[in-house]
């Protein structure tokens, strides 16, 4: 009977049209941070919130990550299209009311909703994916899927700075908007699904429970990265996130169908996967934000060249993810997780020794060789975790496998920068006339040209001992990762 109706489905789904949208859809998402960020300085101005001001980027960073489980446990549930559709309004929404936002903290409000929606699109896009495409097919479609952040980190600002330029910074959310509304309508029409799906009960108090535990947890890793640190709040988050996460096992293990199922986590390679998407975001995520700042700090190159720094990394991710297709139906996840830490192990380690007087091209041949690995390591994480699982769990495990990468970017952000500023305060101290300031300004293409040539080569040199440290911690993530790597079934 799922023979028949999978062959219906993929006669009456318009599998190209569909692809489309979710790219379109993944773009959008892509975009939305790096736009807000470009115009960030302009809505502050305008909307008098500097002090609020990094809460317009958590919080979307906190429900979206809350919103995902939950969406991807909906889509087994209630089937794919409905959860798409909804979570695809309410980022439309949320969008449509930031724009017309008149305060700040009327702008965080609707960035949360914003991020509620944004929460459906990657674990529910790969889901979609897993639904059309054969496993061999399934790695060059999410590969392209993600090639979407990669573009999007090189259009993005572009496309932020022309539209507070020659608009105002409200278009920045309404752009979305007509995007949100197209997406919708391919998605209404072009993806059928059969329309007898599983109507078991919602587990809500498991979407409670988690909801308070990732709340707590991204909260606490959101403080974690501040100055002074907050111990009794970082206390009080660890506890609830233990209260929390107790009473969601207690939960998980009484309902008949939870939103996480633990039996999953019986599976070695499930976990070890996750774990291995977990670490390598966090190291990306340092590769994607620090070397930018070495190119604009210490060789003075404009925002946009240092953003071409990278570019290679997004283009060779996507011939990674094409390699993977055709690796996956070869060899175990673990030998071509092994393939790719050869990629990124050789670009993080020589990263770690470059000096401070490195060119400009060589970041380009480290982003192109880790770029690859990037590809090959994401796409086999993906695909393997929806292999692991059956056919009416490929939502929760896509959804899973995203929001380990989300925590393990959210937890490297604070870790990275509590390295990143113990590292330049102790290089301040150690280099007469200089402080935090000077280094602000260093960083800053505009500023630094007014900075004097007196000065520059303690800054740089402050600049680049910070950064250094941060690359040997990125670096101890892929050593993790490698042996996380270790325990997993050496056979499919």
């Amino acid at each position: 009977m799922r023979i028949g109706e999978s062959m219906i489905k993929k006669k009456a789904t318009n599998v190209k049209i569909v692809t489309i949208a979710l790219f379109i859809a993944t773009f959008m998402s892509a975009v939305e941070g790096t736009i807000v960020s470009t115009a960030m300085p302009t809505i502050v101005g305008d909307l008098h919130g500097v002090s609020l001001m990094n809460w317009v980027f958590s919080i979307f960073l906190l429900t979206n990550a809350i919103a995902t489980p939950i969406y991807g446990k909906l889509a087994d549930q209630l089937g794919r299209k409905k959860v798409f559709i909804f979570g695809l309004l309410v980022f439309t929404l949320g969008s449509m009311l930031s724009g017309i936002s008149n305060s700040m903290e009327t702008l965080i409000i609707w960035r949360a909703l914003q991020g509620i929606g944004a929460g459906v699109i990657m674990p529910v896009s790969f889901t979609i994916v897993a639904d059309m495409y054969p496993f061999e097919k399934r790695a060059e479609v999410i590969g392209l899927l993600g090639s979407a952040w990669g573009i999007a980190s090189i259009v993005a600002p572009l496309l932020g700075g022309f539209i507070v330029d020659n608009l105002s910074w409200h278009w920045i959310f309404f752009v979305n908007v007509p995007i949100g509304i197209v997406t919708i309508i391919l998605i209404a029409f072009f993806l059928v699904e059969p329309k007898q799906v599983r109507h078991s009960k919602i587990d809500y108090g498991g979407v409670g429970l988690i909801a308070v535990l990732l709340l707590s947890i991204m909260y606490m890793f959101q403080i974690l990265g501040e100055t002074p640190l907050n111990l009794m709040m970082i206390a009080f988050c660890l506890i609830v996130a233990l209260v929390s996460g107790f009473l969601f096992i207690k939960q998980e293990q009484q309902v008949v169908d939870p939103i996480i199922p633990l039996d999953m986590f019986k599976n070695r390679t499930f976990v070890t996967q996750n774990l291995i998407a977990a670490l390598i975001s966090g190291f990306i995520f340092a590769y994607e934000v620090y070397l930018p700042d070495w190119t604009q700090g210490i060789l003075g190159l404009k925002a946009t060249m240092a953003g071409f720094a990278i570019t290679p990394s997004s283009v060779l991710w996507m011939l990674g993810s094409f390699w993977t297709g055709k690796l996956l139906t070869k060899y175990s996840p673990q030998l071509i997780m092994n393939l790719s830490f050869i990629f990124i192990g050789i670009g993080s380690i020589v990263s770690v020794f470059l000096p401070i007087s490195t060119p400009f091209w060589a970041f380009f041949l480290l982003s192109g060789l880790m770029g690859i690995g990037f590809g090959i390591c994401i796409t086999t994480s993906s695909v393997t975790v929806q292999n692991e699982v059956s056919q009416d769990r490929i939502g929760v495990a896509s959804s899973f496998n995203t929001l380990s990468r989300t925590l393990g970017q959210t937890l490297m952000i604070s870790v990275f920068g509590i390295v990143m500023n113990k590292s330049m305060a102790d290089g301040v101290i150690s280099h007469p006339h200089t402080n935090m300031n000077l280094m602000d300004q260093l960083i800053n293409p505009q500023t630094a040209q007014k900075l004097s040539s007196e000065i520059l080569p303690s800054l740089r040199e402050i600049l680049y001992n910070s950064i250094h440290n941060v690359l040997v911690v990125a670096l101890l993530l892929v050593v993790a990762a490698f042996i996380v790597n270790c325990f997993d079934r050496k056979k499919n």
